[in-house]
């Protein structure tokens, strides 16, 4: 051996000598070629294991370098597979909640429709009917059972009107203008029975009449009141057919009292205008409830349902129906003018004997200058000569209540019997005196 140092090549240890066997562990991939690298491992120029750089490699083949920054060893997982994100679920869940819900709600209607049950809503379980006797209903109740509607028919048509039962024997009260020159009376009862009625009489002064139904059982008359005994604000109610509506129950109070009212007038000579010192209601009353009952809280007859005021004819907006003015005759005058009817068909009128200017257009009523036909105005030997009345008085109050026109000392006079003692102011020579003088009675139309 030499002194010298061997100046030999070092051997390449580290390069794979040619022909020698794969140490690479199992499972481990043969290097990748680079970019730019071509063919497969067959195709390459030299030696399968030259490492770059050794005699005879080619100038581009890898070169495995242990500590490299990564190995050139890659295993291929393939892409990654994307995961779900958060909205997306929520939206599946969502999604499948309305199809769960649909589907199950189609099912229960199905389910509903092809069972037997019916569907029950919760409801108050029936209470006792009664009411008390003081309320609208129980007034009502105690009331029906003795109104009437009547259907009339005459020569120029026919009309609905009320009544109700006076008495067990049939006669029934209603207004005259009801039955006026009727050639045929039906009457029906609430239960609905319906009988033939004939006329008994008629006032047309006072607008009342009487009927008579023969042969019905079980009559209920309704009690009479006292309507002096009335007073403002007083609840009433009104039964009637407005319309031919049967059996309506409306109710309200007494508006005003002693109410001077005058209807009718149709034939032009004034012998059909009706004189009433009226019960003012503004319980709704309308066209058939005519000849109903007024009745108080006891289900007492306090008036009879005879007018109502409507609208201006003059305005376009005029309501044919109900405002709220109704009037009711008296039943203290009705009483008086049935038992006359029913006792002799007709009825008497207290007077004074004496003819009024009803063209006089001052405070008060004025007592004519002549009478009819040229007569005397003041009716000799009558109630009125007798009580000092001279033509030309003007008869400002009665019992103390003034009076603003003939119609209205008419109407105050109509409201008592005759033989009653009334006590007149009189204006005469620009003073007034105080008359006294018992009604006379006159035959009423």
């Amino acid at each position: 051996m030499s002194d010298s140092q061997q100046t030999d090549p070092a051997p390449q240890w580290w390069s794979r000598p040619e022909g020698t066997a794969d140490s690479r562990r199992d499972g481990v991939p043969a290097p990748r070629p680079e970019a730019g690298e071509g063919g497969s491992g067959d195709e390459r120029s030299g030696a399968a294991g030259q490492a770059a750089g050794a005699p005879g490699a080619p100038a581009d083949a890898v070169r495995y370098d242990p500590w490299g920054a990564r190995p050139l060893q890659v295993v291929d997982r393939g892409r990654d597979r994307p995961g779900f994100r958060l909205w997306q679920v929520a939206a599946l869940a969502a999604a499948t909640a309305l199809f769960a819900g649909g589907i199950g709600g189609y099912v229960g209607v199905l389910a509903e429709r092809q069972s037997g049950t019916r569907l029950e809503l919760p409801q108050a379980a029936v209470a006792d009917k009664g009411r008390a006797p003081d309320s609208v209903a129980g007034i009502a109740a105690t009331a029906l059972p003795g109104v009437v509607t009547l259907h009339v028919r005459g020569a120029k048509g026919s009309g609905t009107g009320t009544g109700f039962v006076l008495d067990p024997q049939g006669h029934i009260l209603t207004n005259n203008h009801v039955v006026a020159d009727a050639k045929e009376i039906a009457v029906t009862f609430s239960t609905g029975e319906s009988v033939t009625a004939e006329l008994v009489g008629r006032d047309s002064g006072y607008d009342l009449a009487v009927v008579k139904v023969s042969g019905v059982r079980g009559l209920r008359p309704l009690s009479l009141g006292n309507s002096e005994n009335v007073k403002v604000g007083d609840p009433v109610v009104a039964i009637g057919a407005p319309f031919d509506l049967s059996n309506t129950v409306t109710a309200g109070i007494i508006s005003a009292t002693g109410r001077p009212v005058t209807a009718g007038g149709d034939k032009g000579d004034g012998s059909d205008i009706s004189y009433v010192d009226a019960l003012q209601t503004d319980a709704p009353i309308n066209p058939g409830n005519s000849g109903g009952p007024l009745l108080d809280a006891r289900a007492h007859v306090v008036g009879i349902n005879s007018a109502i005021r409507g609208a201006d004819k003059d305005d376009p907006t005029r309501q044919g129906g109900s405002i709220g003015l109704g009037f009711a005759i008296p039943i203290n005058q009705g009483k008086r003018v049935a038992e006359e009817l029913i006792a002799t068909g007709h009825a008497t009128h207290p007077v004074i004997g004496v003819t009024l200017d009803m063209d006089y257009t001052g405070d008060g009523a004025r007592v004519g200058d002549k009478g009819e036909d040229g007569k005397p105005s003041v009716t000799a030997g009558g109630p009125g000569a007798r009580a000092g009345i001279r033509p030309g008085d003007v008869i400002t109050k009665v019992d103390g209540q003034r009076v603003r026109g003939g119609d209205e000392l008419i109407i105050k006079i109509r409201a008592h019997r005759p033989g009653d003692p009334l006590t007149l102011t009189v204006l005469r020579d620009g003073r007034e005196r105080t008359l006294d003088v018992v009604l006379g009675s006159a035959n009423g139309s």
